[in-house]
This record gives structure tokens, sequence and C-alpha cells, in this order.
């Protein structure tokens, strides 16, 4: 699977996890230097609270597109350490 912003791919790999439709990338697939710490957190009630990347390449920034959960409650644990997109500001492809 790959992530792709503004015509880069910021993603790749073979083993995402998917979770109510979403595929979450390994942390170590992702292209860090394209991806900045935002401020937003919010909370799931099965998952817990997760926090939130900035994208920019090229000059071109698309806030909060990408989401994680650093301390995931029990039965969200095997997305500990990855990373999920929202499809209407990063393609997911394969």
């Amino acid at each position: 699977m790959k992530a792709i912003f503004n015509g880069q791919v910021i993603a790749e790999s073979d083993q995402t996890e998917v979770v109510e439709g979403n595929h979450y990338f390994p942390q170590s697939s992702i292209q860090q230097e394209a991806f900045k710490k935002s401020n937003t957190h919010t909370t799931c009630p099965w998952k817990g609270k997760a926090s939130y990347y900035h994208i920019e390449v090229e000059g071109k920034e698309a806030k909060d597109a990408a989401w994680y959960y650093p301390e995931p409650k029990e039965k969200a644990q095997h997305i500990k350490s990855y990373v999920a997109f929202y499809s209407n500001k990063v393609q997911i492809t394969d």
C-alpha cells in the first residue's frame, strides 16, 4: 500500500493494518521529513487518544491529514506505532 500526497509517496508498506476502513502504516514506513506534529488530539472510545500530523511536501500542506495512537487502549494495541491518513487529503493506493 502507498500513501501519496502532492504527487509523492509519503508512506509505503505491505504490512498495513486495516481498522474501520483505514489503512494504518507502520511508523517505520513513513517519510519522516513530510510529517510535522500537530497540537490536535481526539478521542476514540475503543482506540484511545489520537495525535495528529500535518503533512507538507514541496510547499503544499495538509493540516491534520494523518493520525496515530501513541498509547492505544487494549483492543487497539495492534495499531500502536502505526499512522493512518484521511483519504480526502492523502491518496491511498495499492
